[in-house]
């Protein structure tokens, strides 16, 4: 299939400078394939950034990056208007924004004020400043990466603008073998900050149509259906979750569930895709009750139970 092709593709490129991380990759590449966001979660040094720049350089589109830092404010990433002095009018000068891969780096160190300034862009792909409306040219995709929220210096992300990234991605340690190899990689020469050197081949646009017109074709069963709204309103009912998952989740579950089933080259959705797209679909959309916090639960401990006690479809 098309969309295995594809995946297969971004994969080799990006091993060109990305080591190990497999299922972080494969992860990006369905969230990119259906349109959606992304959040890198992880500590301080794992390649978060250096995954999003290498994914946003192989796809060839237009690439902006953001820092965030706490006196950020919404105009710096929006843009703003400017008096031009001799047309004797207010020009409107793009932000960093206006682009098709946006790289938001660290985005919980801003305040909740900017955070939700992405808000309209990641839902509706548009801007509206001063009453007018400026569209963005599609592809577009939003990957943020952020500290866990126990560092010092962050801010919680709005529950509005959690829900508008499709997923949430957990990058975590390496094993000692692919740590290992990370060093030799750097001991052989390579420089991440030089990572525009690298010859990359990009994504083919026409492929990218294919995909998204294959993906059409991946059949979801009602029994599957059923069994992803299992799953969500199981997250309602959970007496250790305060906020459950909205119905947004379940249509991010089912599209996620259908890329990977073409990814492994089939044209139906099994159980294990459903299962497989749970954790970093609703991690990020639930929050717990404070008991549970305090008892030590995190969202992936909930989510995980949920997935074992709801009944699988035959």
């Amino acid at each position: 299939m098309v969309i295995r092709e594809f995946a297969d593709h971004i994969k080799k490129e990006m091993k060109k400078a990305v080591v190990g991380q497999d299922n972080v990759i494969e992860l990006i590449t369905l969230a990119f394939l259906s349109g959606g966001h992304v959040i890198l979660e992880g500590v301080p040094g794992l390649a978060k950034t250096l995954i999003a720049r290498t994914f946003a350089a192989i796809t060839g589109l237009k690439f902006s990056r953001i820092q965030f830092t706490p006196d950020l404010m919404p105009s710096d990433i929006l843009g703003t208007m400017v008096y031009d002095v001799q047309g004797a009018r207010f020009v409107f000068h793009e932000g960093p924004v206006f682009t098709n891969v946006l790289l938001a780096d660290e985005i919980n160190r801003a305040s909740p004020k900017t955070q939700s300034a992405l808000l309209e862009v990641m839902e509706e792909s548009q801007v509206t400043i001063e009453g007018k409306r400026y569209v963005m040219e599609p592809p577009y995709m939003v990957l943020a990466t952020q500290n866990p929220v126990e560092f010092e210096g962050t801010y919680p992300l709005p529950e509005a603008q959690l829900d508008r990234f499709l997923m949430k991605i957990a990058v975590e340690y390496p094993e000692k073998e692919i740590e290992t190899d990370v060093l030799k990689k750097f001991r052989d020469g390579f420089d991440s900050k030089e990572l525009d050197k690298i010859k990359f081949e990009s994504i083919d646009k026409k492929k990218l149509a294919e995909c998204r017109k294959e993906f059409s074709k991946v059949r979801v069963d009602d029994s599957l259906m059923d069994y992803i709204m299992n799953i969500v309103r199981s997250t309602r009912e959970n007496p250790s979750i305060l906020l459950g998952a909205s119905t947004r989740a379940g249509l991010a579950l089912m599209n996620i569930s259908r890329y990977k089933a073409g990814m492994d080259n089939r044209d139906y959705v099994i159980p294990d895709d459903v299962k497989a797209a749970a954790q970093p679909v609703l991690r990020h959309r639930i929050i717990l009750q404070a008991d549970a916090e305090i008892e030590g639960y995190k969202t992936d401990d909930v989510v995980r139970n949920i997935i074992e006690n709801v009944k699988v479809p035959r």
